[in-house]
């Protein structure tokens, strides 16, 4: 069998303090010993609470952070160990959309420059007029029409929306196999996430592109994965704690903290919001990730918590269909 176009196996990510929140040489389990096989044109909407390691692992799975401990495999082949040329594969291969739209552009450069760099870096164009014409077609992908309007702004003449799509075809311009795409659409009015998730999409179709998309909105990993049909994984204290298709997640959550999250979804409707209360759970606070619990991470919260699971981690297993979950007592649920 071939090998997935990426892989982790047992990947963690600690860094240590030196400031702020977390007390002087503390030490920080953003990523906490996560396996995950990612074939080519694959969409898996990650989501989760803030601060739960979703960011650190899209920049691991992109190459911009190297792992503590564990393995990052592209196309069977340690990441990390490559020799230059695969390496520079990899890296025009996977591209990242970045979470932030009014950061990620250079103030001092117009939409052009900004757009050109990576043609010219990747010698994708031969001249100016070469280059601009791929500009131009860039814009108009995006939807930022017409192109010439927009083509020698500058980031703070463009709105959020207007900057994420740059951000969206800048990544687009090298033609990867794979865009990380994380909070997307978190920064931008709600009346133009659809659109811009349909752009994504659109894009997906036509380049055969696949995503992680990162997001700690349960309704809009539904939106996305739905229609790409493709996988929700569910993050939890820098683990994964449930995966599978999109509308079997939502619809038949295995894990008490993925049902906790959709119990939390407000729904339009009284009378079905006091026919489905939110999940008691024993407490509201999240374990600090410089002291991880022993057992399972969600266990002083759980409601439906045993001896075991304070005992004893759960692995991550499949059970049936292609859904897996991290939960000792899924079997007697």
């Amino acid at each position: 069998m071939s090998s997935p176009f990426l892989k982790l196996e047992n990947v963690c990510k600690y860094f240590q303090a030196s400031r702020g929140f977390f007390s002087k040489g503390s030490v920080i389990r953003a990523v906490d010993n996560i396996t995950l096989a990612i074939e080519a044109r694959e969409v898996i909407a990650l989501v989760g609470e803030s601060g739960c390691g979703k960011t650190t692992l899209g920049k691991l799975v992109c190459g911009l952070l190297k792992p503590t401990r564990g393995k990052i495999l592209y196309k069977g082949e340690d990441l990390w160990s490559l020799k230059r040329d695969k390496f520079m594969e990899f890296r025009r291969n996977v591209q990242i959309v970045h979470q932030d739209p009014y950061s990620c552009l250079n103030p001092a450069r117009t939409v052009f420059q900004s757009l050109a760099a990576p043609l010219y870096r990747w010698k994708l164009v031969k001249s100016r007029d070469e280059c601009l014409e791929e500009v131009l077609r860039l814009l108009e992908l995006a939807g930022l029409t017409p192109p010439e309007e927009f083509v020698y702004r500058y980031p703070h003449q463009l709105s959020g929306g207007e900057r994420q799509r740059i951000s969206v075809v800048r990544a687009l311009s090298v033609r990867p196999k794979f865009i990380v795409a994380d909070e997307a659409v978190s920064a931008i009015d709600a009346s133009l996430r659809v659109e811009l998730m349909d752009l994504l999409l659109n894009l997906r179709r036509k380049f055969g592109i696949g995503y992680l998309f990162i997001t700690h909105d349960l309704a809009v990993a539904r939106y996305f994965a739905g229609k790409a049909e493709g996988k929700i994984a569910v993050m939890y204290l820098g683990s994964i704690v449930e995966l599978g298709p999109s509308e079997e997640i939502v619809k038949n959550p295995l894990h008490p903290y993925t049902k906790a999250l959709i119990a939390a979804v407000p729904v339009p409707d009284p009378e079905k919001m006091r026919k489905s209360p939110p999940l008691p759970l024993k407490s509201l606070e999240i374990p600090s990730p410089t002291r991880p619990l022993k057992g399972c991470k969600f266990h002083d919260r759980c409601p439906f918590a045993v001896e075991l699971c304070s005992e004893k981690a759960p692995e991550l297993r499949d059970v049936g269909g292609g859904h897996y979950v991290a939960c000792h007592l899924v079997d007697k649920s």
